[in-house]
């Protein structure tokens, strides 16, 4: 059960009032993150247009934190150039929360993890896409790869101090 006075005001609106939450059925990416430690599941839908996220919805499937930095990552990239969007941080996605507790800070590194990944997958599909970023692809694929490669060892995003996501 999540806790009020654990979270801002604005996590809990957030959580409570989850912006562009749903799918997009005909998506240009799709960007999966996931804490094997604590069980969050993130999906980032995207569509694009003229190189800008035109729309961006999100399904979770987690604690408080995580539908909070999932509904706010899609608030910070909406509207913006893929350039932008891809340079959203984990921090960033914190601070717009007014903060996350430590124990959950790996919340805010799914849904900026979740982002990068649709973004890439987006690319990966689209060659005229990949062609024209093909100055950032590579550096995106690694940074996959390894977000990837993390959940696949069963490590968790990082930067909390432990997890607690029935809280």
């Amino acid at each position: 059960m999540d806790m009020p006075g654990i979270y801002t005001d604005k996590v809990m609106e957030h959580f409570r009032n989850p912006r562009n939450m749903g799918e997009i059925a005909d998506a240009d990416g799709l960007g999966t993150a996931g804490n094997p430690v604590c069980g969050d599941k993130m999906f980032i839908y995207i569509k694009v247009a003229d190189d800008k996220i035109a729309d961006i919805k999100f399904k979770t499937f987690g604690c408080g934190a995580a539908v909070a930095t999932s509904s706010m990552v899609t608030e910070l990239a909406k509207g913006k150039p893929i350039r932008d969007a891809l340079k959203i941080s984990r921090k960033d996605v914190a601070d717009a929360l007014g903060g996350l507790p430590a124990i959950k800070m790996h919340c805010s590194n799914l849904a900026a993890d979740a982002l990068k990944v649709a973004i890439f997958e987006w690319m990966k599909k689209d060659p005229r896409a990949k062609e024209r970023f093909k100055d950032i692809y590579p550096d995106l694929e690694k940074v996959v790869a390894d977000i990837r490669a993390k959940e696949a060892a069963g490590e968790d995003h990082g930067e909390g101090e432990g997890d607690a996501c029935s809280t």
